[in-house]
């Protein structure tokens, strides 16, 4: 499971029905990837306290396996993003998951579901 901004902003937030799922997915033994772009723009918060940074960054260490931007991911972004024309952060979030072959985890699928040959969990 690749898991988008958005999925992450509403585990912190509490939300029911994501955390839940989050859990449930860890407990039977799936993978979370997370983008290094999701962690960015999740650890980029202007209003966190250090403490809720520190908390949210050891939050993200311990329950995903980072998956870095890389060449592959980044030319694999580069087709998406010609073929379908969407915003960089969810292109490399879409290359992400078709690189791990993983569906995207999102609540947003507006764009994602214009991308060809990804799966999408919708948490909305």
């Amino acid at each position: 499971m690749t898991v988008d901004t958005n999925i992450i902003i509403a585990y912190l937030s509490g939300e029911r029905r994501v955390v839940d799922s989050i859990l449930a997915w860890k407990r039977s033994g799936n993978s979370l990837f997370l983008p290094t772009l999701v962690e960015t723009e999740v650890l980029s918060f202007p209003d966190f306290t250090n403490e809720e940074r520190e908390k949210t960054e050891r939050f993200l260490v311990e329950n995903f396996t980072s998956i870095s931007f890389d060449r592959s991911i980044a030319r694999i972004a580069a087709d998406i993003r010609r073929s379908v024309r969407i915003k960089l952060p969810d292109a490399a979030i879409a290359a992400t998951a078709i690189f791990t072959n993983s569906p995207v985890v999102t609540r947003d699928i507006q764009d994602f579901r214009r991308v060809p040959n990804l799966r999408i969990v919708n948490l909305a």
